[in-house]
């Protein structure tokens, strides 16, 4: 506890019946109940802040939406062309023994 006594203002004045430590205790309760009162605006500016930061993130959710489907899309067009490949090399690879149905399977593509 601090020894120094400070004024906090005429509501706190003391009557002829306390004693110095009842003195001191209520300027020290009413020191606590204005820096509580800070704190508790500075809690209030802190929460204001916090949500125009959530409000300016929940801004971005329709442009980060689109770009995951633009990656969705785009991830998936390579596998697509590799599949299509693959099936032209089995079917290339399945007419070598039999050089009749390898000009028959030629003429469908």
């Amino acid at each position: 506890m601090s020894t120094n006594t400070r004024s906090v203002g005429p509501s706190v004045a003391a009557p002829q019946g306390k004693s110095p430590f009842e003195q001191q205790r209520d300027a020290l309760v009413s020191e606590i109940a204005v820096s509580l009162e800070h704190v508790l605006q500075n809690i209030n500016k802190l929460n204001r802040s916090l949500e125009g930061i959530i409000a300016v993130g929940n801004e971005f959710y329709s442009v980060e939406a689109l770009w995951s489907q633009f990656e969705t899309v785009m991830g998936k067009a390579p596998d697509l062309d590799e599949d299509k490949n693959s099936n032209n090399i089995d079917l290339d690879e399945s007419n070598v023994d039999d050089p009749e149905t390898a000009l028959t399977d030629d003429s469908r593509l």
